[in-house]
């Protein structure tokens, strides 16, 4: 369809405005850390997704949640990128962003188990390099309550590395290092949610939800000690609620430092 070079330049305009709309949402430093961190988690709850939808399980529509995480992680790359003051925070993102295209096409096509494996593999780099810009963001803060909110963030990706990685050995994804990767990511929660139980920042509030994760993630030892196979929905329920709750509490962190 013909397309006038006005209307082109009208909705280059438009996006641009779109764009600077989006970023103009980022309110502070620890915001910003807020969104990066965000990045780390949809790598792997689009790969959570993926491995529901190929096996043809509808629990929390899958299907709708990758399509509207698959948005989102490219709508939030587009604020940080507006956002981001220093070089190096800058060419983490443009490594993110050329990381990102290709996975973006493949994620959107129909879940195929021949391709899970390389998809994991391909997501994990793109989670290290979302965590390496996230820990710059953090760096630009130039506060301790920034390190807090990454800590907090992280806590969420964890949640959804850990159900991804059991979804794909319930799909019947072969990988001899999952079981290495499942428990890395076990001893890595268990270890930060120590840490932010002792962090001077937390309130009532924020304690009262760490309890409430500590009581989800019990769930996930249990699971990992266990020879038995739990169902996708009772995994995909549990790494939600852990989900929900560390974001609210990383929330209140950006809320306690940003005023």
């Amino acid at each position: 369809m013909y397309c006038m070079p006005g209307r082109i330049k009208r909705l280059g305009i438009f996006f641009l405005m779109t764009v600077s709309l989006v970023a103009a949402d980022i309110q502070s430093p620890e915001e910003a850390v807020d969104i990066a961190g965000k990045q780390r988690m949809y790598t792997q709850r689009m790969l959570k997704d993926y491995a529901m939808v190929g096996m043809g399980n509808t629990f929390g529509d899958p299907g709708k949640d990758l399509q509207k995480t698959i948005d989102e992680f490219t709508d939030h790359l587009a604020s940080l990128k507006v956002y981001a003051k220093k070089d190096t925070t800058k060419k983490s993102l443009d490594e993110i962003e050329s990381l990102w295209k290709p996975l973006q096409k493949t994620l959107q096509e129909t879940p195929d188990i021949s391709k899970a494996g390389k998809l994991q593999e391909d997501l994990e780099v793109l989670l290290k390099a979302a965590d390496t810009a996230t820990k710059y963001f953090a760096e630009e803060s130039g506060k301790a309550s920034g390190e807090i909110v990454n800590l907090a963030g992280r806590q969420r990706m964890l949640s959804q590395r850990m159900a991804s990685l059991y979804m794909l050995k319930v799909w019947g994804v072969k990988d001899p290092r999952f079981k290495t990767k499942l428990d890395d990511a076990l001893t890595l929660f268990k270890t930060s949610l120590e840490k932010l139980e002792r962090s001077p920042l937390n309130n009532d509030e924020i304690n009262t939800l760490l309890a409430k994760v500590k009581r989800s993630f019990v769930f996930f030892e249990m699971m990992n000690r266990s020879n038995s196979k739990f169902v996708p929905t009772l995994i995909y329920k549990k790494s939600d609620d852990i989900l929900k709750n560390m974001n609210s509490v990383t929330q209140l962190y950006v809320k306690s430092e940003s005023k």
